[in-house]
């Protein structure tokens, strides 16, 4: 798509400009778009202009000295009351008498869009149109008195004689009067006869009605700052206050219509949060509950100080509370037992060595804190720079320069990400040689540790212990100052530090000069404010730079240059001062600096919580590729653990966003949030399947991670310039983690090779030889599974595998093979369907026939625990299905019940055939074993019952692997004769009826599948592999016994497996190598389909590798996929945070506000620099779509 792709379609722009005027005048739709009655938009505008009519009257009232100011409030309160009632009532009865059933209330998305025919004035459908009505009754009631109350108050604020009294001009009152009565209606008609779409919408769906209340919330706001100044002494702050809050009441329409201030859901989560950070000194928490209760007891905390009497008892309660919370509460629950075995590795769960340690702080905490308070925190000098506290200040300066230092050097840049990194490791050949250049920097950053987590909680515990100003700290600014200090010295201890840092340079600074307005706010509010101003221009640094980079690359990026771009760029170059204001503003309120559409068009998005969506962590729209995301997440969680430890992804804040690369992977990692020795992370995965502006991104990301990780030896100055310094992303570190590599192959040459499949049908029987003999064992050992387990060569039932591989409890080679046969019943129903196995010849005639799945035979009989993909053939004119759940496990789909016609069939005999058919099981032969250790190896009876003729298996005789027999027999001999002889193992070698046993089972397996002549077609070869397995007149024999039935097609997938490696390594040079292998493929193998559930398990359990057949219907090709199980290096970036939360902002509006859901939108098309594309991704659904979203992890950094 071109840059000059529209921002909103026709369509959406005429929605767009019928609801942005609704929303400025909180409510009346005077655009509809289409022709409606006058009385349809004069009663609207009487509606609107009832509660001036109501505060007019009790202003003339009173302006006539008939009422005083209180009286006529309450009349013009009661007025709109009863007025609300009355609108109230007519919904109610409205919606009684319409012929539709629809719940009242209820939102429709098409009410902008439907066209209502009106009858007259006041019609069921009039009303319903201008008044919908409240969802609930309780609303109904609530709000009704709520606009009452509002009224009152308002005609109350804007009486003339206070305003006279406010600006002493008559002329100013008459005016802010008239505008201040626009916003009072304005915000009327919200609360009680149609509410607006807000464009600061927070929730997707506004299920309890809160959006109704906004507006009025706001006025109240006004409104109690000026029953303050009222009721109080004459305070001239608060004076003053309340005539800018009188100006800025006019322009609140403005400030509503422009997004800015936020919805009532937001502004509590945001307040609360911002409280919580830089008032009581904790973090963001990873959901709302958790942020409701630490908020609640932190606030305790800080009252609970101001009314302790003893400064002694203060500082030993702050300490040991500040600690108490700053650690991760979350895992209390896991020392009363837990349902997962706890990792060994040190701080993964809250167990008894970590309670020794924490207790052990604790105490030496306490101790130092309370001894320096007793014996040295009333002595200090009046110097600034004298005295046992100055000691300590150039301790911390000294540890601050350290731990800064040791910081910045473990990333691959330095300075901001300006320059590379000389002493970071240079190329990344292998992991073993990348851990071993790095020994250097994990020394450095194990002393960071130590000074980080160790000597500096304690350096600053004894500046704060000692500091004179806790003599006065029973006043409510100092109890809540020293309350934060002492909390953040835990929580966020780089953070305290630095400011620590600041406010002592501000002291040597001064000297032995007074500074009277800092020196008398104490050390605790200091900190408080330094804290504050650090993360405010943090802020706005992070916004400048996102600001200059969509500005440049508006012109810049050939692609991103629309029309209107040099236009847009003279706005913003005349109104720069205005721009400053922008993000000035944005960056004092944390809120998101908007860019309306992506382009160089800058609001100030409403301020929400550092999560910036309103639903829980973990959500996402998960697809065939999520596994590989949910298999990697507990390996790269430990990498994590140690790179945060260590400082190599640089500071780490709340807020902070990551992006990690790996061959086709992306990983998106959010900081939730954050304390003493613990952080809580999100694990996103974005798709695979790259669409064009993906990879366009994708490509990028590459260069910048290249040009960090894959530079040269030596480089120069200019050399050593991060040239990518503009882009949002920033590299960090390669972490080690243990992660799928996904190798595929196109097997033209080997699939479709006449010598290779020739062999094909040799290394089938030894597979199948091999399996039955193993079994044979398995057995013997009682290690039996049912057939209702997990299925898939290889695969185990799943496990957790989030931190290391675990143990199944059943054996290796307890698998099954999920197959696309149709079950034995189903065959059995209408077995005259199926024998038409194969409308085309074998000799691949039309070219290769891929594997079909049919509407009539897909049938899925799906068992507990068990998921089988089964069809059967197709019939010529059936309608394919390979096209619409190719990427989807058939299993998955509703069982279609059997069609059973019976056209054109051959008739099937179903009595018994003296012949063809065996007598039952019960009427066989004994078998006369010659040796007694051959009963070991006896097979079920009723494998031996296929109806084939003998003469037909004593031609396939010379086909049956006699020496490979025997030479298994020679291996799995001792493992179940105990103490194995020479002349033991010799007999069952020469056992004649054991042989002839197993050739009879293994043939007439390879005559069941229609395997006895040589494969010569790959599209069979495809459709066997995948179970599709064609009908013969041994097939519902070789489908009633499922273990028999699995056995022979894992002997086919392993045999294919073969063909693959033989191929690619040269053949097996003896029955030792290939017993070997097939011991391998048992062991470390999956094999199989990517649509089998057991694929998916074998990767949760990480198995070390797996393999796996397609066909690409698109090229005619077949592909062989294998994964492989390695340690690799996943390179991590650090993001823009501002510039994320800024298009994630633009993406609220622009979704849920102006509906704009077009796929290909300006606002999501590709950008180079912003990575816009993979932002719109990582959002939460259902504005976003990442694959993969992992719930918040919490891990240790100690």
């Amino acid at each position: 798509m071109g840059p000059d792709v529209p921002l909103l379609n026709e369509y959406k722009q005429e929605f767009f400009w019928k609801r942005f005027p609704q929303t400025v005048l909180g409510g009346p739709r005077f655009k509809l778009g289409y022709c409606a009655p006058p009385y349809v938009y004069v009663n609207q505008a009487v509606l609107f202009l009832t509660p001036w009519l109501f505060g007019g009257i009790g202003t003339l009232l009173c302006q006539l000295q008939l009422l005083q100011e209180l009286h006529a409030a309450v009349l013009s309160g009661m007025l709109m009351f009863g007025a609300a009632a009355g609108v109230q009532a007519l919904a109610l009865y409205a919606a009684r008498r319409s012929d539709t059933v629809e719940r009242l209330g209820v939102p429709n998305i098409l009410v902008d869009e439907e066209e209502v025919e009106f009858t007259h004035c006041v019609s069921p459908e009039t009303v319903r149109f201008i008044a919908p009505g409240k969802k609930f009754g309780l609303n109904v009631v609530l709000h009704t008195v709520l606009a009452g109350v509002l009224c009152g108050f308002g005609t109350w604020y804007v009486f003339l004689g206070r305003l006279t009294a406010l600006y002493n001009s008559i002329g100013v009152s008459l005016v802010v009067f008239v505008l201040s009565w626009v916003t009072l209606c304005i915000a009327e008609y919200s609360l009680i006869v149609n509410t607006a779409t807000e464009t600061a919408t927070f929730q997707a769906q506004d299920t309890y009605e809160i959006t109704p209340l906004t507006r009025p919330l706001y006025i109240f706001m006004f409104i109690t700052v000026d029953l303050a100044d009222r009721f109080s002494g004459p305070v001239p702050e608060l004076q003053l206050a309340s005539q800018v809050l009188h100006v800025l009441f006019l322009f609140l329409p403005l400030l509503w219509a422009l997004g800015i201030l936020p919805p009532l859901d937001a502004l509590f989560l945001w307040g609360m949060e911002q409280a919580l950070v830089f008032g009581l000194g904790g973090s963001p928490m990873s959901s709302n509950l958790r942020l409701l209760l630490m908020f609640g007891v932190s606030a305790g905390v800080a009252v609970c100080n101001y009314f302790i009497p003893s400064t002694l008892g203060v500082v030993l309660f702050s300490i040991s509370m500040g600690f108490l919370l700053s650690l991760d509460l979350s895992q209390v629950g896991t020392l009363w037992g837990s349902t997962t075995p706890p990792p060994s590795s040190f701080g993964w769960n809250l167990g008894y060595r970590e309670l020794l340690l924490y207790l052990s702080l604790l105490l030496v905490a306490m101790a130092e804190g309370g001894l320096l308070h007793h014996f040295l925190g009333s002595a200090q000098s009046e110097s600034l720079v004298m005295g046992p506290q100055a000691l300590v200040s150039y301790v911390l300066l000294v540890l601050f320069c350290l731990c800064w230092a040791l910081r910045e050097i473990q990333g691959a840049y330095v300075f901001g990400g300006m320059f590379l990194n000389p002493l970071y490791p240079k190329g990344m050949s292998s992991v073993k040689t990348f851990k071993k250049r790095n020994r250097g920097l994990y020394t450095a950053a194990t002393f960071r540790r130590v000074f980080l987590y160790l000597v500096s909680p304690f350096t600053m515990i004894a500046f704060l212990s000692m500091d004179k100003s806790l003599q006065l700290l029973h006043r409510a600014s100092l109890s809540l100052g020293f309350t934060r200090a002492f909390r953040v010295v835990w929580q966020s201890s780089e953070d305290a530090l630095l400011q620590m840092a600041v406010v002592v340079l501000v002291r040597l600074a001064a000297g032995d000069n007074v500074l009277p307005g800092w020196d008398n706010l104490g050390t605790g509010v200091q900190l408080l404010l330094v804290g504050l101003l650090i993360d405010r221009l943090t802020q706005f640094l992070a916004k400048l730079k996102f600001t200059l980079t969509v500005l440049v690359t508006s012109w810049t990026e050939k692609k991103q240059r629309r029309q209107s771009a040099g236009t847009l760029l003279a706005v913003n170059a005349s109104l720069c001062p205005l721009l400053l204001v922008v993000v000035t503003l944005s960056a004092l309120l944390s809120a998101p600096l908007l860019p309306l559409f992506t382009l160089p068009i800058f609001l100030v998005g409403f301020p929400r919580p550092q999560r910036s969506w309103p639903g829980p962590v973990g959500t996402a729209c998960p697809c065939l590729d999520s596994i590989f995301y949910q298999q990697m997440s507990g390996s790269l969680a430990s990498a994590l653990r140690t790179a945060f430890a260590r400082g190599s992804l640089g500071s780490l804040a709340p807020g902070s966003h990551f992006l990690g690369r790996f061959q086709d992977r992306m990983v998106w990692i959010m900081i939730l949030e954050r304390g003493y020795g613990y952080c809580t992370v999100n694990v996103k995965g974005l798709e695979l399947q790259e669409t064009s502006c993906h990879t366009v991104e994708a490509r990028r990301v590459d260069e910048v991670f290249e040009a960090a990780f894959e530079r040269p030896e030596h480089l120069g100055f200019t050399q050593g310039f991060n040239l990518h310094w503009g882009n949002a992303l920033t590299p960090c570190a390669a972490l080690a983690v243990r992660v799928y590599s996904d190798a595929r192959n196109v097997l033209s040459g080997i699939i479709d090779s006449h010598d290779n499949l020739r062999k094909l049908q040799d290394d089938y029987l030894k597979a199948l030889v091999w399996l039955l003999l193993r079994y044979c064992v398995q057995k013997h050992k009682g290690f039996l599974w049912s057939t209702e387990e997990g299925p898939g060569v290889g695969g185990r039932k799943s496990q957790s595998s989030q931190l290391a591989q675990t143990t199944c409890i059943r054996p290796p080679d307890a698998v099954m093979v999920e197959s696309n046969v149709s079950s034995l019943r189903f065959r059995q129903d209408s077995s005259s369907l199926t024998s038409f196995g194969d409308w085309s010849d074998e000799d691949d005639l039309f070219g290769p026939q891929p594997a079909r799945r049919t509407v009539a035979l897909v049938t899925a009989e799906v068992q507990p625990g068990h998921t089988a993909l089964q069809t059967g053939a197709s019939l010529p004119g059936s309608v394919e299905m390979d096209s619409l759940f190719e990427n989807m496990a058939l299993s998955a789909l509703q069982p279609l019940q059997p069609l059973g016609l019976g056209i054109g069939m051959p008739a099937v005999d179903k009595g018994q055939n003296s012949e063809v058919f065996r007598e039952s099981p019960g009427s066989l032969p004994p078998l006369n074993f010659s040796c007694p250790q051959s009963e070991v190896f006896n097979l079920p009876t009723g494998w031996r019952t296929a109806p084939l003729l003998p003469s037909r298996l004593l031609q396939l005789k010379p086909l049956f692997p006699e020496d490979w027999f025997r030479f298994i027999l020679g291996e799995f001999g001792p493992a179940v004769q105990g103490e194995a002889t020479d002349d033991m193992t010799k007999a069952l070698k020469e056992d004649e009826a054991l042989k002839e046993l197993h050739a009879q089972v293994a043939l007439s397996c390879l005559t069941s599948l229609g395997a006895e002549s040589a494969f010569t077609s790959p599209s069979y070869v495809y459709r066997l592999y995948c179970g599709d397995v064609p009908w013969t007149e041994g097939l519902d024999w070789l489908s009633s016994s499922k273990e028999l039935y699995q056995l022979a097609l894992r002997a086919f997938r392993f045999s294919f497996k073969l063909l693959f490696d033989q191929a690619s390594l040269g053949p097996m040079e003896s029955p030792e190598e290939l017993f070997s292998t097939l011991e391998e493929y048992e062991r470390d193998w999956y094999i199989g389909l990517v649509t089998e559930k057991g694929w998916h398990d074998s990767i949760l359990q990480e198995k070390p590798f797996l393999f796996s057949l397609g066909h690409d219907l698109a090229m005619g090709t077949y592909t062989g996929r294998v994964l492989s199980l390695q340690e690799q290096l996943v390179q991590v970036g650090r993001l823009n945070g501002e510039g994320v939360r800024g298009q994630w902002a633009n993406l609220s509006w622009e979704l849920l506000y102006a509906t704009n859901d077009d796929e290909e939108r300006y606002s999501i098309q590709a950008h180079p620099f912003m990575l816009r594309n993979l932002t719109v991704q990582a959002a939460d659904p259902p504005l976003g779509y990442p694959i993969y979203s992992s719930v918040p992890l919490h891990f240790p950094c100690l």
